[in-house]
């Protein structure tokens, strides 16, 4: 049998928390598309989880295969540097574990069609 799938999806985190309601929401539908898999809300600054903190909980949770998913539209510094680093760190303190890290999700030519398309509807 093979070990639950963990799914972190990261995003930068605002002090507003209405923020946080579309990332919950994505969280949501990717429940609902893999009951199975572990899914949890991580967030680089400013609101809580931490990516060590949502990945933590995923482990307790059963997990030994995390993915994490950068809901940035383009790749910036913090997806281009720091969440590599942040990754990095997280193999050394969980070396049975083993990560991936997807590309930033408006790098996507899906969800740039369905960006362009968005701004056409009225």
């Amino acid at each position: 049998m093979q070990t639950p799938l963990g799914i972190v999806l990261f995003a930068h985190g605002s002090r507003d928390e209405r923020w946080r309601a579309p990332v919950e929401a994505v969280a949501r539908q990717v429940a609902v598309l893999d009951p199975t898999a572990r899914v949890a809300c991580a967030y680089l600054e400013l609101v809580a989880p931490d990516l060590r903190t949502a990945v933590q909980a995923l482990i307790a949770a059963g997990a030994r295969r995390i993915r994490i998913v950068p809901l940035f539209l383009g790749m910036g510094r913090h997806v281009r540097e720091d969440l590599p680093r942040l990754v990095d760190e997280l193999q050394a303190l969980h070396p049975g574990v083993a990560f991936s890290l997807r590309q930033a999700v408006g790098e996507d030519p899906e969800v740039i069609a369905l960006l362009a398309k968005k701004a056409f509807e009225s």
